[in-house]
This record gives structure tokens, sequence and C-alpha cells, in this order.
């Protein structure tokens, strides 16, 4: 079953896509594409017509357009153990039949054996933690839900793959959907929810019908066991991949970040104790679970245990998806798997999303993990992998970054809505142009990391540092 949202006419404003049908052939301006406008600038400036969109999850073929050909991503892997990439390594499976054929649903018979509480010290002891930016450890969120006294409970898989340059969620529910319906189906179990919301981008019409499909496939097939699945389509919004204002927007409300507390496990959708879960996240768990919490906990290194998925962009030799342990050093990543620049030098290098750090080429030997990243001003975040070319000052690149953030922010903390279109504005000025006043930048910045309400304004803020960081003399060229 589908719904929509953003119905309610005092919402509709607030969602930049609520009227465009899917498949609108608005070109991107999300990072990626910035990354690579000048392959293709006429498809460039036509991404700059309203409304904007800042990801199409084709940044393996950017400048992308919504109604443009193109090849699928390429998929790969690079670990010991492919957690989440070997069923489509091997075609894919997006009917149930194939799916059984290719060893799935085997975890879910399994999970529904155990008890409650050994499955989720079974996910406990794997490591896995959060793959959709945060890390929070996986078996302490479900342990948080389930002990909730409450007669009702919710699971949800946050399937807004919003931050620009990460495709992989979008891969794994076109060509693997009943992995995330077998995850969300063992989450469930685990937590006590009847029922449970896969919350959708718009800007993903292919996977929407692929995953309408698979649903429905099986709950006619009995394969849910009475367990509820509702597809919720997104109208448009980068801050509702935030928990809270993802709840508000399956609830028909604004997709405005909630203060805390309650926490989303105590009082979350429809006031019911809430689970909260990346596609990537839910989609690790039936191999977890197959194959037991040791054999997870042997991949990858340090605190971050398993596998990561990588969507490299389009600057990249060789793009794509990747399938990698943690532990990687970025190098390699650059140099080996992503095969170097097809044109320039790499001038800086943008792991986790726009609200993350942006690295110099100096610190790739950096590994990957998610307090190693964190150590040098960096983030795992979502796994989007953007490499800039020393076509792209380091200016314009901010500029870029502010302007997203200015065009995606709620409008609730008036330090993101009206501070980034400000700081914006310092990055663009014309060469010889009047400089950014330098107190207000830094009064600016420390507004949004200290009174944003989500991690929208912080992690712009937390982006700055990163250049104050990093790129220090660039910076000041932009500023007196």
């Amino acid at each position: 079953m589908t719904v929509s949202t953003g119905e309610p006419a005092h919402v509709a404003s607030f969602y930049h896509l609520r009227d465009e049908r899917p498949g609108h052939p608005h070109a991107c301006a999300g990072l990626a594409c910035f990354a690579a406008r000048t392959d293709d600038p006429a498809r460039w400036q036509a991404a700059q017509r309203e409304p904007r969109l800042y990801c199409l999850g084709q940044c393996h073929r950017a400048p992308a357009a919504a109604d443009a050909a193109g090849a699928e991503a390429p998929i790969r892997v690079r670990a010991r153990a492919p957690v989440l990439l070997e069923r489509i390594l091997a075609g894919g499976a997006t009917d149930l039949d194939a799916y059984r054929r290719l060893g799935g649903g085997r975890a879910l018979e399994r999970a529904r054996a155990l008890a409650a509480d050994a499955l989720i010290g079974c996910i406990e002891a794997s490591g896995l933690r959060g793959r959709g930016g945060a890390g929070f450890p996986t078996g302490r969120k479900w342990a948080a839900v389930a002990a909730q006294a409450a007669a009702d409970r919710v699971v949800v898989a946050n399937a807004d793959e919003g931050d620009a340059g990460a495709y992989s969620d979008r891969a794994l529910i076109e060509h693997d959907p009943f992995r995330l319906i077998e995850g969300l189906s063992i989450a469930a179990h685990a937590i006590g929810a009847p029922r449970g919301y896969v919350y959708l981008r718009k800007e993903y019409p292919r996977a929407a019908r692929v995953l309408t499909a698979a649903i429905d496939e099986a709950q006619a097939a009995g394969w849910l066991a009475g367990f509820e699945l509702r597809l919720v389509i997104g109208q448009g919004s980068y801050v509702a991949g935030e928990e809270t204002a993802l709840l508000n927007s399956i609830e028909g409300r604004r997709a405005q970040a909630r203060l805390q507390p309650p926490r989303v496990a105590e009082r979350g959708l429809f006031g019911a104790p809430t689970l909260v879960q990346n596609v990537e996240t839910l989609c690790a768990v039936p191999w977890i679970v197959e194959h037991g919490a040791q054999a997870y906990a042997a991949l990858g290194f340090s605190r971050s245990r398993g596998t990561k998925l990588l969507s490299l962009n389009s600057l990249f030799c060789t793009p794509g998806v990747v399938e990698v342990e943690f532990g990687l050093p970025l190098r390699e990543l650059v140099e080996d798997i992503g095969g170097g620049l097809r044109r320039g030098v790499l001038r800086a290098l943008m792991v986790g999303g726009p609200l993350a750090g942006l690295l110099p080429p100096a610190l790739l030997d950096t590994r990957l993990g998610f307090e190693e990243m964190a150590a040098v001003g960096g983030a795992v975040g979502h796994g989007g992998v953007i490499a800039f070319a020393d076509d792209s000052a380091i200016a314009e690149i901010a500029a870029q970054v502010f302007r997203f953030g200015a065009s995606e922010s709620c409008a609730r903390c008036v330090p993101c809505h009206r501070g980034t279109p400000r700081i914006a504005a310092m990055f663009e000025r014309e060469p010889g142009g009047v400089r950014g006043d330098a107190r207000e930048y830094a009064a600016r910045i420390e507004a949004l990391a200290a009174t944003s309400l989500c991690g929208h304004g912080r992690g712009l803020a937390e982006f700055a540092m990163s250049l104050e960081r990093h790129f220090p003399q660039e910076l000041r060229a932009c500023l007196a």
C-alpha cells in the first residue's frame, strides 16, 4: 500500500516537489553534478531552474537529469565477505521467487524462531551501527524501543537518501527490494511492532515502482505474517531525512525537526514508540541473523565493524557503488577503487554528504571509520564520495554547499534560514570584489552550531569548521 504526504493545504507550500510529477525533466543541482558541471554546461545551467533538485541518485553519470537515459551504476565488492551486494551482483531479485532462490528469507525464518531479546542481543553483538550518518549502535536503538511499556510500536525505514553524492540505497531498493522488507520484518519482530513504513524520496520514481510491487507481492504471499507495511512517498524536502522531521512528514505535517525529549523511541510516529533506521542498516540485518554476529564483527576494524556502501561520483575513472570494509584508507578508495580522477587534479574530497567536512589530498591516508573520520573533521555519513578537481575552487564549493543549505532549510531556525544565504553570498563574490566581513562570518557560523535544532544547521557549521581547519588560505581570501 502506498500513501502520500503533504496533502493538507497548510503544509503544501513546504514541499518543493509536491506539484511535480515523478520523473519531471529537471536537471540536478547537487554537489556531484556541480563537481562535473564543466562536462555538460548546458545541463548544469538547466539545473538552476526552480524547483531545484539537489540529488537524483545518478551521481555516477553527472551532471544528471531526471529524464535522461544512461547506464546503471556499476556495482562492486571490495570486502572479504559481501554483506549487501552479493545478490545484486548475481543479477538482483525483484520478485519473491527469485529472492528465495538466491537465499532470501532464511534469516526471517530464523529470526521468528528466536525470542526478541536474543535477536536484539545478536544485533548488539555484531557491532552494527547506523549507516545513515550518526553511527549509533543499532542493537541499543532496538532495545530502547522494545523496552517501552506500550501496546503499539512502529518501525520506519528512512529511504530519504537526500545527501548529494549518495545513491547506494537506490541501488538496494531497485535491485534487491525484498532484502529491505526482510530487514524491516526482522526488526519488527525484535521490537514487537505490528506495522511499519518506508519513507522514500520522490526523486526515485523507479525505486517507488519496484518497492510498491515488492510490498504488494510479499503481503499477497503471506510472507509478512500479519506485519503491515506501507510505502510513503516524500514530496521534496532534504530535512525530512532527519528522523523526527520524517515522522512529521508521514503524519502529514511540515517536515520540521521536533524538540527532544521525548525521544522517538519513547514517543514517535503518531505517539507510539518508534524505531527509525536507514535502508542500508536494515539491509545488513538479514546477513547478520543468517551468518551470526561474530562473522559480521570479524569484518571492519576498531569501533567500526562490518562493511559500508560507498557511492563514487562521476569524476572518478571508475564510479559506482562499492561495498568495502571499514578500515580502508581513503587513498586506496580514491586511487585504486576509484581509479583516480578522469580529468584534472584532486583538490578536495567530500565523504558523507554536504554536511560533512571537506578534506584535502594530504589526508588521504585517513582510514574509513566513524571515529577516525571525525578526528580529521570529516564523517562517514551516508557514504557519498565526491571528488572535486582543480576546476572547482574551494570558494565555489563552499558557495554551492551554503546555497544548498539555504534552499533546503525548513525555516524553523533563524540562523539557518536567514544566515545561510548570507554566508553563501560571502563566497560568491567576484574576483576583486568586496570581501565578506570575517567577524560577521564567524558569528553566523557560531550561531548555526549553537542554536540549530537539527543536524542541518549544525552540519553546515561543521562544514565551515572543516574549511577553517584544512583550507585557511582559501577562506581568508573570501573574508576581510
